[in-house]
């Protein structure tokens, strides 16, 4: 075992798939000699060649349009978007291109391709680099969505990604690429938990508490909160949003009988919305109030000395504890 930061662990993984595959090429902006933003591909250009490590120009939209071509001849390529509000240039090849060519050549052309995206708020930058655009790609058909929440999935969920032989929006939580945690770096993908699976992170007996991505850390410390006022919180880390497990989260609200769910991205249509749907349809009769969302605000992304108050935090997500319990709402004074 290593203990290695989110950041390293998404390094180690990259390594350890191009040491294994040589069909496997990283493109991005700044990924090569600089080593990415974050230094997330830090040293892989010197040990592989800027033929595999490729600093691309400032385009997206020609960054996924070629790895679109590389996957038709047979590379699994690897694009880094380098910050969320970025990726829209990109849009249309993804949804248009990478999401439908398996389906429009019946089974003929696979797109092995991960395009990874740091997302989300945190982390006191500017405009368009703080979003959460995952919304848009799971309403997609055809793509694959996934947001590791620790250092040991960042690793093994990014191997999976690029072993896998369907396109994968791979969400990187970059407030928490400094998280430090044990890698196990010789687990065989075989024995990992699969790829859209999600997991119990925190058992618990009155209320499941559902998140993904950098939410995952809050709302175990939301747990541990209110196990000091005598609630028992369950913690589901979804790990992929699309397609979503809904295997736990229905067992664990049959139990509970009680669901918060919890993200950056705006309420409207995000997929809290979705989840909240699927689980009133398939557990209805097991429900004792309706599901919570715990959301950020249906607003542009704020200023960065404004982004505290938009991402949810611990108090907003023990105040959706309390809201699905039936208890008074901490922000209005009164019940929901």
């Amino acid at each position: 075992m290593s203990k290695l930061s989110l950041t390293q662990a998404i390094n180690a993984g990259l390594r350890r798939a191009m040491e294994e595959d040589p069909k496997v090429v990283l493109m991005g902006e700044d990924i090569g000699t600089l080593g990415g933003v974050f230094r997330v591909t830090d040293g892989l250009m010197k040990d592989f060649g800027s033929h595999r490590v490729i600093d691309t120009p400032l385009a997206e939209s020609a960054i996924i349009g070629t790895a679109v071509g590389l996957a038709y001849r047979g590379f699994r390529p690897v694009c880094e978007i380098q910050f969320d509000g970025f990726i829209y240039p990109g849009f249309d090849q993804i949804v248009s291109q990478v999401a439908k060519l398996h389906a429009r050549t019946h089974g003929k052309v696979r797109m092995p391709l991960t395009i990874r995206v740091p997302f989300g708020g945190g982390i006191g930058s500017p405009e368009h680099h703080s979003e959460s655009p995952e919304a848009y790609f799971v309403h997609t058909s055809g793509l694959r969505v996934i947001s590791p929440s620790n250092p040991q999935d960042a690793y093994t969920m990014l191997r999976q990604a690029i072993a896998s032989d369907d396109p994968v929006l791979y969400f990187e939580p970059k407030r928490r690429y400094h998280t430090k945690g044990e890698v196990d770096l010789d687990a065989a993908l075989s024995a990992a938990p699969l790829m859209g699976a999600a997991r119990v992170v925190a058992p618990g007996t009155d209320v499941t508490l559902v998140s993904y991505g950098p939410l995952v850390r809050t709302a175990l410390d939301a747990a541990t909160a209110a196990t000091a006022d005598g609630v028992s919180v369950e913690v589901i880390d979804l790990r992929s949003l699309s397609p979503v497990d809904y295997a736990p989260i229905m067992e664990s609200v049959r139990r509970t009988g009680r669901l918060v769910i919890a993200h950056e991205a705006g309420k409207t249509l995000g997929l809290g919305a979705e989840i909240a749907a699927t689980i009133t349809e398939r557990c209805f009769n097991y429900l004792e109030s309706a599901p919570v969302r715990i959301t950020g605000f249906d607003i542009p992304y704020p200023p960065s000395k404004l982004e505290k108050h938009h991402l949810p935090d611990l108090d907003r997500m023990l105040d959706g504890v309390d809201r699905a319990l039936g208890r008074t709402n901490s922000q209005t004074g009164m019940e929901d």
